[in-house]
């Protein structure tokens, strides 16, 4: 019997026999999806923040949105990348990266890497006042074509 495919999702069913000896299926190996991609960028850029300025971090909550939530408090026409909020007494100062608009401008998984780390890089120097030289001393953050 032939099997269709009726609504364009591709095909159906197993894509491998199972194991011969142990009747086990095959695992396959699936891609990261987008947003774990993005999270473990965030998370690597942050541990490489805390090993070379680990004052840096202190009193600062990191975290990512999916896109900017109000873009009206924004005086420029440009989507925002990232955004730094201050401390306030009694709440710590935050910085928040905007996953869909950093994703939107690389073109390669590498470069995504990159424009996190120099964003995370950034607001921070942006909160704190310390140098993007201290922040990242391999020159990584560097301002080659940011805008």
């Amino acid at each position: 019997m032939r099997r269709r495919e009726r609504h364009g999702r591709g095909l159906r069913g197993p894509l491998a026999a199972p194991n011969p000896l142990t009747g086990a299926p095959v695992p396959l190996r699936q891609r990261t999806r987008p947003a774990d991609f993005f999270a473990d960028c965030l998370r690597a850029s942050v541990a490489r923040t805390a090993q070379a300025c680990p004052r840096a971090l202190v009193g600062i909550d990191i975290g990512y949105e999916e896109v900017p939530g109000n873009l009206d408090s924004w005086l420029s026409s440009r989507v925002p990348l990232a955004a730094a909020v201050p401390a306030r007494p009694g709440q710590n100062g935050q910085v928040v990266l905007f996953r869909r608009p950093l994703e939107h401008r690389a073109n390669s998984r590498a470069e995504l890497r990159r424009l996190v780390h120099r964003a995370l890089v950034e607001q921070l120097s942006a909160l704190t006042g310390i140098d993007v030289d201290e922040l990242d001393p391999s020159g990584e953050a560097g301002d080659d074509d940011w805008d």
